[in-house]
């Protein structure tokens, strides 16, 4: 029989979610995705915005801080269109190394190139700035 403890853990586990963006040293790229993230982190207080470099906040100092919170998980959803050598090697790295430093559970979903939705809006978005031309 499973000890109550296990089921409690299992069933009530928190789960922070980070949007991983590349970074870069210009800051107008920077705002760009901070402004994307923006309606996702307003509408859901487990939702975070992280850079994997040269930007802050850090994805280290993200799930750093998701554990100081109190979350027992990251799941990090890459705001990237494919899934390149960051994401096949980098990424899953330092997250193994998160683990292991913050005793915190990680997840690497795909990145939202890889979404139907994503897909779908660009039709969209191919329509609406393209309707004056």
């Amino acid at each position: 029989m499973d000890s109550p403890i296990l089921f409690e853990k299992l069933y009530f586990m928190t789960t922070k979610i980070i949007l991983l963006a590349h970074g870069s040293s210009d800051q107008n790229w920077t705002d760009t995705f901070v402004e994307l993230a923006k309606p996702a982190t307003q509408k859901d207080q487990n939702t975070t915005l992280a850079f994997m470099e040269l930007s802050t906040p850090s994805l280290e100092s993200k799930v750093k801080e998701a554990k100081e919170e109190g979350y027992d998980r990251v799941v990090v959803l890459p705001l990237f269109l494919a899934k390149g050598r960051h994401l096949r090697k980098d990424v899953p790295a330092m997250l193994k190394d998160y683990e292991e430093k913050y005793a915190i559970e990680t997840q690497l979903l795909a990145p939202i190139g890889e979404h139907p939705i994503l897909a779908a809006a660009l039709t969209d978005i191919i329509t609406d700035t393209t309707s004056d031309i």
